[in-house]
Protein backbone atom coordinates (compact mmCIF):
# COMPACT_ATOMS: atom_id res chain seq x y z
CA UNK A 1 0.00 0.00 0.00
CA UNK A 2 1.54 3.58 -0.94
CA UNK A 3 1.11 5.97 1.71
CA UNK A 4 -0.04 9.82 0.65
CA UNK A 5 2.16 11.62 3.29
CA UNK A 6 3.52 15.18 3.11
CA UNK A 7 6.86 14.85 1.47
CA UNK A 8 9.82 14.60 3.91
CA UNK A 9 12.46 17.50 2.87
CA UNK A 10 16.06 16.50 1.71
CA UNK A 11 17.98 16.79 4.52
CA UNK A 12 15.48 15.06 6.59
CA UNK A 13 16.05 12.47 3.66
CA UNK A 14 19.36 12.44 3.89
CA UNK A 15 19.13 12.06 8.08
CA UNK A 16 16.73 8.90 7.54
CA UNK A 17 18.59 7.22 5.25
CA UNK A 18 21.57 7.36 7.68
CA UNK A 19 19.72 6.10 10.27
CA UNK A 20 18.41 3.10 8.21
CA UNK A 21 22.16 2.41 6.97
CA UNK A 22 23.24 2.20 11.20
CA UNK A 23 20.30 0.03 11.24
CA UNK A 24 20.30 -2.23 8.62
CA UNK A 25 24.19 -3.12 9.75
CA UNK A 26 22.81 -4.18 13.22
CA UNK A 27 20.77 -6.39 11.71
CA UNK A 28 23.87 -7.82 9.36
CA UNK A 29 25.77 -7.88 12.96
CA UNK A 30 23.05 -10.03 14.84
CA UNK A 31 22.86 -12.21 11.99
CA UNK A 32 19.39 -11.10 9.70
CA UNK A 33 16.77 -10.39 13.30
CA UNK A 34 16.58 -7.47 15.39
CA UNK A 35 13.67 -7.61 17.98
CA UNK A 36 10.92 -5.13 16.92
CA UNK A 37 11.60 -3.13 20.27
CA UNK A 38 15.34 -2.70 19.30
CA UNK A 39 14.38 -1.62 16.37
CA UNK A 40 11.73 0.79 17.96
CA UNK A 41 14.25 2.17 20.55
CA UNK A 42 16.68 2.86 17.45
CA UNK A 43 14.20 4.56 15.64
CA UNK A 44 13.21 6.57 18.51
CA UNK A 45 16.14 7.03 20.41
CA UNK A 46 19.41 6.47 17.98
CA UNK A 47 22.03 9.07 18.93
CA UNK A 48 21.44 12.20 16.75
CA UNK A 49 19.06 10.63 13.93
CA UNK A 50 16.15 9.00 16.49
CA UNK A 51 12.92 10.99 15.99
CA UNK A 52 13.46 11.94 19.47
CA UNK A 53 17.32 12.58 19.78
CA UNK A 54 17.08 14.65 16.10
CA UNK A 55 16.27 18.32 15.56
CA UNK A 56 13.05 17.95 14.18
CA UNK A 57 9.89 19.72 15.84
CA UNK A 58 7.75 16.93 17.35
CA UNK A 59 4.69 18.44 19.27
CA UNK A 60 2.39 21.43 18.25
CA UNK A 61 1.12 22.33 14.83
CA UNK A 62 4.55 22.44 13.61
CA UNK A 63 5.40 18.49 14.61
CA UNK A 64 3.88 15.33 14.15
CA UNK A 65 1.06 15.49 17.09
CA UNK A 66 -0.15 18.01 19.45
CA UNK A 67 -0.17 16.53 23.42
CA UNK A 68 -2.35 18.09 26.41
CA UNK A 69 -0.35 20.61 27.75
CA UNK A 70 0.37 22.23 23.92
CA UNK A 71 -4.06 22.41 24.03
CA UNK A 72 -4.24 24.68 26.97
CA UNK A 73 -1.95 25.69 29.84
CA UNK A 74 -4.78 25.16 31.92
CA UNK A 75 -4.09 21.14 31.93
CA UNK A 76 -0.08 22.04 33.66
CA UNK A 77 -2.60 24.26 36.13
CA UNK A 78 -5.09 21.68 37.44
CA UNK A 79 -2.20 19.31 37.69
CA UNK A 80 -0.39 21.89 39.79
CA UNK A 81 -3.37 22.76 41.93
CA UNK A 82 -3.30 18.48 42.59
CA UNK A 83 0.43 18.50 42.96
CA UNK A 84 -0.36 21.39 45.66
CA UNK A 85 -2.77 19.53 47.63
CA UNK A 86 -0.87 16.68 47.59
CA UNK A 87 2.38 18.63 49.26
CA UNK A 88 0.09 19.98 51.74
CA UNK A 89 -2.00 17.05 52.80
CA UNK A 90 -2.80 17.16 56.49
CA UNK A 91 -3.07 13.54 57.09
CA UNK A 92 0.18 11.79 54.20
CA UNK A 93 2.22 15.36 53.18
CA UNK A 94 4.52 14.93 50.31
CA UNK A 95 8.25 16.82 50.01
CA UNK A 96 7.74 19.96 48.00
CA UNK A 97 9.33 18.44 44.94
CA UNK A 98 8.00 17.52 41.70
CA UNK A 99 10.15 15.32 38.62
CA UNK A 100 7.91 15.17 35.44
CA UNK A 101 9.77 12.30 32.79
CA UNK A 102 10.05 12.93 29.34
CA UNK A 103 9.03 17.03 29.51
CA UNK A 104 8.55 17.67 25.55
CA UNK A 105 8.65 21.42 24.85
CA UNK A 106 9.05 22.36 28.90
CA UNK A 107 5.25 23.84 27.82
CA UNK A 108 3.47 21.30 31.01
CA UNK A 109 6.36 22.39 33.33
CA UNK A 110 5.85 25.51 32.75
CA UNK A 111 2.53 25.87 33.20
CA UNK A 112 3.00 23.84 36.53
CA UNK A 113 5.63 26.06 37.85
CA UNK A 114 3.55 29.34 36.78
CA UNK A 115 0.16 28.07 38.95
CA UNK A 116 2.29 26.78 41.50
CA UNK A 117 4.28 30.00 42.03
CA UNK A 118 1.32 32.17 41.30
CA UNK A 119 -0.96 30.22 44.05
CA UNK A 120 2.09 30.50 46.48
CA UNK A 121 3.41 27.09 46.72
CA UNK A 122 7.23 27.26 46.88
CA UNK A 123 8.97 23.56 45.89
CA UNK A 124 12.65 22.95 47.01
CA UNK A 125 12.76 21.64 43.36
CA UNK A 126 11.68 20.54 40.14
CA UNK A 127 13.49 17.68 38.38
CA UNK A 128 13.27 16.55 35.11
CA UNK A 129 14.30 13.63 33.47
CA UNK A 130 15.03 13.60 29.80
CA UNK A 131 17.12 11.74 27.47
CA UNK A 132 16.90 14.10 24.57
CA UNK A 133 19.28 16.47 24.63
CA UNK A 134 17.32 18.14 21.91
CA UNK A 135 14.20 18.36 23.47
CA UNK A 136 16.40 19.24 27.17
CA UNK A 137 17.98 22.37 24.99
CA UNK A 138 14.28 23.59 24.14
CA UNK A 139 13.53 22.81 28.29
CA UNK A 140 16.15 25.16 29.27
CA UNK A 141 15.50 28.19 27.32
CA UNK A 142 11.34 27.72 27.84
CA UNK A 143 12.04 27.27 31.83
CA UNK A 144 15.13 29.47 32.20
CA UNK A 145 12.71 31.62 34.51
CA UNK A 146 12.50 29.22 36.89
CA UNK A 147 15.80 28.47 38.65
CA UNK A 148 14.99 25.39 40.78
CA UNK A 149 14.37 23.34 37.65
CA UNK A 150 17.33 20.49 37.34
CA UNK A 151 17.83 18.20 34.55
CA UNK A 152 18.81 14.64 34.93
CA UNK A 153 19.73 11.92 32.79
CA UNK A 154 17.86 9.09 34.63
CA UNK A 155 15.50 8.40 37.38
CA UNK A 156 17.27 9.47 40.07
CA UNK A 157 17.81 6.36 42.78
CA UNK A 158 15.03 7.63 45.56
CA UNK A 159 12.45 10.49 45.55
CA UNK A 160 10.09 11.82 47.54
CA UNK A 161 7.22 14.50 45.95
CA UNK A 162 4.93 14.05 42.89
CA UNK A 163 6.14 12.41 39.50
CA UNK A 164 4.20 13.35 36.33
CA UNK A 165 4.44 11.43 33.27
CA UNK A 166 2.69 12.79 30.24
CA UNK A 167 2.60 10.55 27.53
CA UNK A 168 5.53 8.94 29.00
CA UNK A 169 4.83 5.11 28.63
CA UNK A 170 3.05 4.73 24.88
CA UNK A 171 6.92 6.29 23.63
CA UNK A 172 8.46 3.09 25.31
CA UNK A 173 9.42 0.38 22.94
CA UNK A 174 7.32 -2.71 22.61
CA UNK A 175 8.09 -5.89 21.45
CA UNK A 176 5.34 -7.45 18.44
CA UNK A 177 3.90 -11.17 19.06
CA UNK A 178 1.73 -13.22 16.29
CA UNK A 179 -0.17 -16.26 17.33
CA UNK A 180 0.75 -18.94 15.00
CA UNK A 181 -0.48 -22.20 14.39
CA UNK A 182 1.34 -23.65 16.91
CA UNK A 183 2.35 -21.15 19.35
CA UNK A 184 3.41 -17.91 19.74
CA UNK A 185 6.09 -16.08 17.75
CA UNK A 186 7.80 -12.91 18.33
CA UNK A 187 8.32 -10.68 15.27
CA UNK A 188 11.19 -9.10 14.78
CA UNK A 189 12.49 -6.78 12.28
CA UNK A 190 15.13 -8.16 9.00
CA UNK A 191 16.03 -7.25 5.67
CA UNK A 192 15.03 -7.78 2.39
CA UNK A 193 18.09 -6.99 0.07
CA UNK A 194 17.16 -5.20 -3.01
CA UNK A 195 17.16 -6.92 -6.64
CA UNK A 196 19.12 -3.71 -7.75
CA UNK A 197 22.66 -3.42 -6.65
CA UNK A 198 22.56 0.02 -5.95
CA UNK A 199 19.34 0.09 -3.55
CA UNK A 200 19.15 0.33 -0.11
CA UNK A 201 17.28 -3.42 1.69
CA UNK A 202 14.29 -2.41 2.68
CA UNK A 203 13.29 -3.65 6.65
CA UNK A 204 10.43 -6.75 6.54
CA UNK A 205 8.67 -8.52 9.72
CA UNK A 206 10.39 -11.75 10.46
CA UNK A 207 8.79 -13.82 13.05
CA UNK A 208 10.76 -16.47 15.61
CA UNK A 209 9.54 -18.51 18.49
CA UNK A 210 8.22 -16.17 21.42
CA UNK A 211 9.68 -17.09 25.06
CA UNK A 212 6.60 -18.09 27.07
CA UNK A 213 7.77 -14.62 29.58
CA UNK A 214 7.04 -12.27 26.58
CA UNK A 215 3.18 -13.15 26.20
CA UNK A 216 2.75 -13.69 29.96
CA UNK A 217 0.83 -10.64 30.58
CA UNK A 218 -1.57 -11.45 27.64
CA UNK A 219 -5.01 -12.85 29.20
CA UNK A 220 -5.90 -16.15 27.54
CA UNK A 221 -3.28 -15.88 25.12
CA UNK A 222 -3.88 -19.24 24.12
CA UNK A 223 -7.31 -19.23 23.48
CA UNK A 224 -6.51 -16.39 20.93
CA UNK A 225 -6.99 -17.24 16.97
CA UNK A 226 -4.38 -17.91 14.72
CA UNK A 227 -3.07 -14.88 12.75
CA UNK A 228 -3.76 -12.62 16.38
CA UNK A 229 -0.93 -9.32 16.46
CA UNK A 230 -0.03 -7.46 20.14
CA UNK A 231 1.84 -5.84 21.78
CA UNK A 232 3.72 -6.60 24.83
CA UNK A 233 5.00 -4.28 27.04
CA UNK A 234 8.61 -5.27 28.55
CA UNK A 235 10.41 -1.53 28.32
CA UNK A 236 7.44 -0.32 30.57
CA UNK A 237 7.00 -3.02 32.95
CA UNK A 238 10.70 -2.18 33.43
CA UNK A 239 10.72 1.35 33.93
CA UNK A 240 7.59 0.67 36.42
CA UNK A 241 9.31 -1.62 38.45
CA UNK A 242 12.38 1.18 38.58
CA UNK A 243 9.77 4.02 39.32
CA UNK A 244 8.71 1.80 42.14
CA UNK A 245 12.27 1.06 43.77
CA UNK A 246 12.81 5.33 43.75
CA UNK A 247 9.71 5.64 45.74
CA UNK A 248 10.35 3.13 47.90
CA UNK A 249 13.54 4.56 48.72
CA UNK A 250 11.93 8.12 49.46
CA UNK A 251 9.84 9.08 51.95
CA UNK A 252 6.45 9.12 49.98
CA UNK A 253 5.28 9.71 46.85
CA UNK A 254 2.70 9.38 44.19
CA UNK A 255 3.28 9.28 40.55
CA UNK A 256 0.18 10.55 37.65
CA UNK A 257 0.43 9.33 34.54
CA UNK A 258 -1.35 10.14 31.79
CA UNK A 259 -1.45 7.97 28.20
CA UNK A 260 -3.81 6.16 25.73
CA UNK A 261 -4.76 2.59 26.52
CA UNK A 262 -6.95 0.16 27.88
CA UNK A 263 -6.96 -2.35 31.16
CA UNK A 264 -5.64 -5.85 29.94
CA UNK A 265 -9.30 -7.45 29.37
CA UNK A 266 -9.56 -4.25 26.34
CA UNK A 267 -6.47 -4.27 25.60
CA UNK A 268 -6.42 -7.95 24.50
CA UNK A 269 -10.20 -8.28 23.09
CA UNK A 270 -10.87 -10.90 20.13
CA UNK A 271 -11.15 -8.47 17.53
CA UNK A 272 -8.22 -6.41 18.43
CA UNK A 273 -6.12 -9.17 16.35
CA UNK A 274 -3.85 -6.28 15.09
CA UNK A 275 -3.26 -4.24 17.65
CA UNK A 276 -2.38 -1.19 18.52
CA UNK A 277 0.83 0.08 16.84
CA UNK A 278 0.37 3.17 15.19
CA UNK A 279 3.18 6.17 13.50
CA UNK A 280 2.21 9.87 13.20
CA UNK A 281 3.76 11.69 10.87
CA UNK A 282 3.29 15.55 10.11
CA UNK A 283 -0.68 15.06 11.83
CA UNK A 284 -1.16 11.54 9.56
CA UNK A 285 -1.49 8.34 11.00
CA UNK A 286 -0.68 5.18 9.68
CA UNK A 287 0.53 1.56 10.61
CA UNK A 288 4.11 1.44 9.06
CA UNK A 289 6.59 1.82 11.10
CA UNK A 290 9.02 1.34 8.34
CA UNK A 291 7.97 4.82 6.91
CA UNK A 292 11.08 7.32 6.43
CA UNK A 293 13.01 5.68 9.91
CA UNK A 294 13.70 8.69 12.62
CA UNK A 295 11.48 10.96 11.06
CA UNK A 296 8.20 9.66 12.49
CA UNK A 297 6.54 8.79 15.95
CA UNK A 298 6.19 4.97 16.29
CA UNK A 299 3.56 4.27 19.30
CA UNK A 300 1.41 1.65 20.99
CA UNK A 301 -1.55 1.65 23.19
CA UNK A 302 -0.75 1.05 26.97
CA UNK A 303 -1.59 -1.58 28.54
CA UNK A 304 -2.58 -0.31 32.04
CA UNK A 305 -3.33 -3.80 33.91
CA UNK A 306 0.84 -4.37 32.90
CA UNK A 307 1.48 -1.38 34.55
CA UNK A 308 -0.66 -1.39 37.69
CA UNK A 309 0.48 -5.13 38.18
CA UNK A 310 4.38 -4.10 37.93
CA UNK A 311 3.68 -1.20 40.55
CA UNK A 312 2.27 -3.55 42.68
CA UNK A 313 4.91 -5.77 42.41
CA UNK A 314 7.10 -3.22 42.85
CA UNK A 315 5.88 -2.38 46.29
CA UNK A 316 3.61 0.63 45.40
CA UNK A 317 0.05 1.15 46.22
CA UNK A 318 -2.28 1.86 43.12
CA UNK A 319 -3.99 4.82 44.48
CA UNK A 320 -6.80 5.56 41.72
CA UNK A 321 -7.56 4.60 37.99
CA UNK A 322 -9.95 6.36 35.79
CA UNK A 323 -10.38 8.44 32.30
CA UNK A 324 -8.41 11.69 32.08
CA UNK A 325 -11.50 13.32 31.69
CA UNK A 326 -13.24 12.18 35.17
CA UNK A 327 -9.68 13.04 36.53
CA UNK A 328 -9.26 16.11 35.02
CA UNK A 329 -12.57 16.99 36.38
CA UNK A 330 -12.27 16.06 39.77
CA UNK A 331 -9.18 17.23 40.01
CA UNK A 332 -10.94 20.85 39.36
CA UNK A 333 -10.20 21.72 35.58
CA UNK A 334 -13.93 23.10 35.29
CA UNK A 335 -13.32 25.52 38.23
CA UNK A 336 -10.05 26.62 36.54
CA UNK A 337 -11.73 27.62 33.40
CA UNK A 338 -14.11 29.94 35.19
CA UNK A 339 -11.60 32.16 35.82
CA UNK A 340 -11.66 33.80 32.83
CA UNK A 341 -15.53 35.08 32.69
CA UNK A 342 -17.66 33.38 30.55
CA UNK A 343 -19.13 36.64 29.19
CA UNK A 344 -15.73 37.69 27.85
CA UNK A 345 -16.11 36.01 25.11
CA UNK A 346 -13.50 36.40 23.23
CA UNK A 347 -11.02 34.72 25.64
CA UNK A 348 -13.87 32.62 27.59
CA UNK A 349 -14.45 30.47 24.20
CA UNK A 350 -11.36 29.02 23.12
CA UNK A 351 -10.20 27.75 26.51
CA UNK A 352 -13.29 26.03 26.95
CA UNK A 353 -12.99 24.45 23.58
CA UNK A 354 -9.47 23.49 24.56
CA UNK A 355 -10.97 21.82 27.93
CA UNK A 356 -13.53 20.05 25.64
CA UNK A 357 -11.23 18.43 23.59
CA UNK A 358 -9.33 17.11 26.56
CA UNK A 359 -12.49 15.90 28.32
CA UNK A 360 -14.89 15.17 25.70
CA UNK A 361 -15.49 10.92 25.46
CA UNK A 362 -14.87 11.86 21.48
CA UNK A 363 -11.62 13.85 21.67
CA UNK A 364 -9.81 12.93 24.71
CA UNK A 365 -11.79 12.10 27.92
CA UNK A 366 -11.78 8.68 27.30
CA UNK A 367 -9.58 7.17 25.27
CA UNK A 368 -6.79 8.79 27.59
CA UNK A 369 -6.40 7.04 31.18
CA UNK A 370 -4.88 8.38 33.86
CA UNK A 371 -3.18 5.69 36.50
CA UNK A 372 -1.83 6.93 39.82
CA UNK A 373 0.25 4.85 41.82
CA UNK A 374 2.28 5.43 45.04
CA UNK A 375 3.24 4.99 48.75
CA UNK A 376 2.91 6.25 52.00
CA UNK A 377 0.34 8.97 49.76
CA UNK A 378 -3.23 8.77 48.66
CA UNK A 379 -5.37 11.07 46.77
CA UNK A 380 -8.14 13.45 47.81
CA UNK A 381 -11.14 11.61 48.52
CA UNK A 382 -13.46 12.92 45.62
CA UNK A 383 -11.35 11.34 43.02
CA UNK A 384 -12.95 8.00 44.65
CA UNK A 385 -16.09 8.90 42.82
CA UNK A 386 -15.02 8.06 39.06
CA UNK A 387 -12.34 5.57 40.17
CA UNK A 388 -11.98 1.82 37.18
CA UNK A 389 -9.37 0.24 39.96
CA UNK A 390 -12.39 -2.73 39.58
CA UNK A 391 -11.70 -3.13 35.91
CA UNK A 392 -7.57 -3.23 35.41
Amino acid sequence: MQLQLPEASIEAQHASRLLHNLIAAEIRQHHGWISFARYMELVLYAPDLGYYSGGAAKLGKDGDFTTAPEITPLFGATLAQLSAELIAAPDAPLAARMLEFGAGTGQLAFDILTELQAGGTELEAYYIVELSAELRARQEHKLRSFPHVQWLDRLPAAFSGVVIGNEVLDAMPVELVVRGECGWLQRGVGLAEPADEGDAPRFVYVDRPAEQTLVAQIPDADKLAAGYLTEVHPVAIGFMHSLAMMLKAGSGGAALLFDYGFPAAEYYLEQRDQGTLMCHYRHHAHPDPFYWPGLQDVTAHVDFTAMAVAAINGGLEVLGYTCQAAFLLDAGIAELLLRTPPENVLKYLPQANAVQKLVSPAEMGELFKVLAVGTQATLPERFARNDRCHRL
